[in-house]
């Protein structure tokens, strides 16, 4: 072999790895968007419900445009945090691909944690076994549609 020219096989598994590491730092970077973004979902509709009871009379026809405006926020949030969870599942494929192509590499493995998270504590593993991608998605969804359904009731 000349010096200084790599076998094209090296060359692949090092563009591959390079390929891994950013698409392992784009999957990890949506994690705190989306907490961010459930955090401020909750913080938006105790507000709501806080300017309700505040207000006098709870539940009445005359807020009606609070909650719409519930129904609406949240509806909206439930796009956002769709797009950020649609976007880490697409980082998550592309590891999932690079693992299949270097099976027997480890490093293409970090992100498969089955076995560590099977020796977790018990309560960790069942507090832990919902994806947050489903709570973070139906979350706003069902605030949407209590929103929805407290406009409908109060307004006929």
């Amino acid at each position: 072999m000349t010096e200084g020219i790599r076998p094209a096989a090296v060359d692949s598994v090092a563009r591959d790895y390079e390929i891994y590491r950013m698409a392992m730092d784009l999957w990890s970077k949506e994690n705190p968007i989306k907490t961010n973004k459930l955090q401020v979902l909750l913080v938006v509709n105790g507000l709501l419900v806080s300017a309700i009871n505040v207000s006098g009379g709870g539940f009445t026809p005359q807020k009606w445009f609070l909650y719409l405006a519930g129904a609406i926020f949240s509806l909206i949030w439930t796009f956002s945090i769709g797009r950020t969870s649609l976007f880490q599942e697409a980082w998550q494929m592309k590891l999932d691909a690079l693992q299949r192509v270097h099976p027997d590499d480890p490093r293409f493995a970090v992100h498969k944690t089955r076995d560590e998270r099977e020796r977790a504590p018990t309560f960790l593993r069942y507090a832990g076994m919902v994806p947050s991608k489903w709570y973070l998605v139906y979350s706003p969804f069902a605030f949407a549609l209590i929103w929805l359904a407290i406009f409908v009731v109060t307004i006929f």
